[in-house]
């Protein structure tokens, strides 16, 4: 019975190249002799080989396509049947890139490495009050990040000198060493250590930034925070971050909002929340109280006769700015003021007596009657009655 290859491999008969050398790949990382010694693995290594010289040759994937098998030595297509599985095997260099990260014999390295890098990206937190974060702020940071050398202008050669050619690797940034295994030569390659892969060495550094093309500095910039910014925002100075060694292109600055808590409001995406203190007296009566908005601004809030705890008025488009919005109440989000309805603890004897002569009036006398009833109506329906206006 002819073997299946496909299976082998654990790819579909439809596979193309790519999936076939992906899973060859994958299963040799797990079954090579040199990271698996077992010899069921090292056994099942040559079938997997085998299978990927046989699906990696047109003609041999043709005659599996058709029942046959290539390998067997009976017949069926003929092949390399009995012999060595990487006779005439065409995907040695495959072998190399999946287990030693090298070349095969006769193969080429990445070569030299440029010395111009890209700088990284720098963070900086500002702390801002909510007024700041509703109405956009303008400041001016100070930052300390690497910036280009002004002396050797980032090429980190000290003035009329060049770099030069590496002696140890011959200007290609690697040193190549031979290894010798049942595989044949394997030829592996390394950064070289004298010029750290570049392919060349700097004979006389810049004095003032030792050969690196940059140096520390404490500038100023400045930066504008939109309104409607929030808590963990950041904003983005393209190019304002650290320059890169050898003078490469500098990363980005990225300011990050912290939001001081505020005393009156508290925050909740668009929306701003707060709780106003009422008198028992003012929440039975009615008022009017005024409230100072984030603007500076006053907004008389109407509270209407008869007002329980935990109310809510909302003052529509009267909380935050929303990012990239236009328009007071679509771009804004709501102030939610929450009605906090004071109790006295504290009663003089006249007081006392004007309360007690209200409870008189209104039949609440006897606070005990919570689950009881009298004339058919408990306590808890009297009082919805008589505040409700009933």
């Amino acid at each position: 019975m002819a073997r299946d290859y496909y299976g082998i491999l654990g790819v579909e008969q439809g596979a193309d190249a790519a999936e076939i050398k992906r899973a060859y790949r994958r299963l040799a990382r797990e079954l090579h002799p040199d990271v698996n010694p077992d010899a069921a693995a090292q056994e099942r290594f040559r079938e997997v080989s085998a299978a990927y010289e046989v699906l990696t040759d047109p003609e041999k994937r043709r005659i599996v396509d058709l029942g046959g098998d290539p390998l067997d030595p009976r017949g069926g297509g003929g092949g390399a049947g009995g012999g060595d599985p990487f006779a005439g095997f065409g995907g040695f260099s495959d072998i190399m890139d999946a287990f030693f990260g090298g070349t095969a014999a006769g193969g080429r390295g990445r070569g030299p490495r440029s010395r111009v890098q890209p700088g990284a990206d720098a963070l900086i937190r500002m702390e801002l009050t909510l007024e700041e974060c509703a109405a956009g702020v303008q400041r001016d940071l100070t930052v300390d990040t690497a910036v280009m050398c002004t002396q050797c202008q980032g090429s980190g050669c000290a003035e009329g000198t060049h770099p030069t050619a590496c002696d140890t690797c011959g200007g290609s940034g690697e040193i190549q060493s031979v290894q010798r295994s049942f595989l044949g030569q394997v030829v592996t390659a390394r950064p070289c250590p004298t010029c750290r892969g570049f392919g060349e060495v700097i004979p006389e550094p810049c004095r003032q930034c030792a050969g690196d093309g940059r140096v520390r500095s404490r500038r100023i910039v400045a930066v504008k925070i939109p309104a409607g910014v929030a808590e963990g925002m950041r904003v983005r100075l393209a190019g304002q971050g650290e320059v890169g060694a050898g003078g490469g292109p500098a990363g980005d600055l990225y300011v990050e909002v912290e939001e001081a808590p505020h005393e009156i409001f508290t925050r909740d995406g668009s929306d701003l929340h707060c709780t106003l203190p009422l008198p028992m007296t003012a929440a039975a009566l009615g008022t009017t109280l005024p409230l100072t908005l984030l603007d500076g601004s006053v907004e008389e809030i109407g509270i209407e006769a008869g007002t329980q705890h935990g109310a809510v008025r909302t003052l529509r488009g009267k909380g935050m700015p929303r990012l990239r919005s236009t328009g007071r109440v679509d771009g804004y989000g709501d102030l939610l003021v929450h009605i906090e309805v004071a109790v006295p603890t504290r009663l003089d004897k006249e007081q006392t007596e004007l309360l007690r002569e209200l409870a008189r009036l209104r039949g609440e006398e006897q606070p005990d009657l919570v689950g009881g009833a009298r004339n058919g109506h408990g306590l808890f329906s009297r009082l919805r009655d008589t505040w409700g206006g009933r």
